[in-house]
């Protein structure tokens, strides 16, 4: 270990009541010493304790300052969070003076990922992100609900993996090149983010992490919710075409088959689906989403009757052409580029653009918190039940079929495998 403090030794103390420790030495001028606990069983097991540090007096100052940074920062904590192979699935236990608690930011979820995943390794990471997502929205506000978008689409494909970043081979069409995923915007984004974090931290964020992180900022800098992001997600190498278009869930499907067909099997419930198409508060939809609504409804060449008659005439001026790919429309008129409640009281009044969307009035659980989600919006008040679901339902899917420990890959570059 080379720092400014000269080469280190290192040697392993015997066992001692199931312990085994590790014991780094400044073997010039000065007598520096620090250890690493690790309890013995039948190989190395998931605790790793940070043990007490020695040294003369009148060097405290430079030591504090200089080598116990280094030595946490610089390899004991990047060693054994990240490379081991024997420990890369275990929940690591550090502390000062041989202390086994933990902090509350680093405990684990049941999918392996835990808030505060780079602490260590890339300490600056979140607020890299944050940074340059502050700047990108400022200047192209409109990139928020396609970015918030991106991370559904990657997380029900086979889980939040990054695979929906991947481009495509010639003759292997990837899930950027199925028609749900045509319309995605910001892989652009995407790419400037990671290229500031791989300056900051070479093969360390993944790709996966980013587009969840990015989500949650998204959301913040359109006035909505703030969660904590638990990461340690790894990039997948699978991106298939066919993936997608089995796995993402129609608008043009009713919400309950939906729920069953694409929400339960993934570990989401009635409530979550309900809470996250209230994602839909951001962005635009083209007309070829649902101009079947508007013109041809189940094959009766009529209008869907659930639409509001009053609606449907300026939905038709929007989208004169059924087929039209081009032309956007706001999912939540008037607040398009707010995240609000506002988005369930078009629901209400028969107004949403989905099919997806309209029938969960035909639910009377979704219908309840519909209708009291659109008269939270209607009273202009603070949307706290709505904000505090999403929020909760975000890292739920989240953390649906991650990659953890050794699995996958952290992507040099998003749109490619290593």
């Amino acid at each position: 270990l080379k720092g400014h403090l000269g080469y280190w030794n290192h040697y392993t103390n015997t066992e001692e009541n199931g312990w085994i420790t590790i014991i780094y030495v400044q073997p010039k001028q000065l007598s520096y010493k620090a250890g690493c606990k690790f309890q013995q069983t039948s190989k190395i097991s998931k605790k790793a304790i940070l043990s007490s540090l020695i040294m003369p007096s009148r060097f405290t100052s430079l030591v504090l300052h200089s080598m116990i940074p280094r030595l946490l920062f610089g390899f004991i904590l990047p060693l054994f969070l990240q490379s081991s192979s024997v420990l890369s699935n275990s929940t690591l236990q550090f502390g000062l003076q041989s202390s086994s608690s933990s902090s509350s930011s680093g405990i684990p979820n049941p999918s392996g990922l835990r808030v505060g995943f780079y602490q260590y390794t890339c300490p600056n990471a979140e607020a890299i992100v944050r940074d340059e997502m502050t700047k990108i929205i400022s200047q192209v506000p409109s990139l928020a609900g396609p970015l918030l978008r991106m991370h559904f689409h990657d997380c029900f494909v086979n889980g939040c993996d990054g695979s929906v970043l991947l481009n495509g081979l010639p003759g292997l069409p990837s899930e950027k090149d199925a028609i749900p995923n045509l319309s995605l915007r910001g892989f652009g984004t995407i790419d400037r983010v990671k290229a500031k974090l791989e300056k900051a931290c070479p093969g360390v964020v993944s790709c996966a992490d980013i587009l969840a992180l990015v989500a949650r900022d998204v959301v913040v800098l359109t006035k909505g919710p703030h969660w904590d992001v638990p990461t340690g997600r790894r990039d997948g190498r699978r991106s298939v075409k066919q993936d997608a278009l089995n796995n993402l869930p129609p608008p043009f499907f009713d919400a309950g088959r939906n729920l069953y067909q694409f929400f339960i099997p993934k570990g989401l419930d009635a409530k979550d689906q309900i809470v996250l198409l209230g994602g839909h508060t951001l962005g635009t939809s083209h007309c070829s989403s649902f101009a079947s609504r508007l013109y041809n409804f189940s094959g009766t060449m009529m209008a869907d009757p659930s639409l509001d008659k009053r609606y449907i005439p300026r939905l038709k001026s929007r989208c004169s052409n059924p087929g039209d790919r081009t032309t956007l429309v706001e999912m939540d008129p008037g607040s398009f580029r707010t995240f609000d409640a506002s988005y369930y009281r078009h629901v209400a009044k028969g107004r949403s653009l989905f099919t997806s969307d309209q029938t969960l009035m035909n639910d009377p659980a979704a219908r309840a918190y519909v209708q009291r989600q659109a008269a939270v919006a209607d009273a202009g008040a603070y949307p706290a039940e709505f904000f505090a679901d999403f929020a909760a339902s975000m890292v739920k899917m989240g953390g649906v079929q991650v990659l953890t420990g050794a699995q996958g890959e952290v992507r040099r570059h998003c749109a490619v495998v290593n």
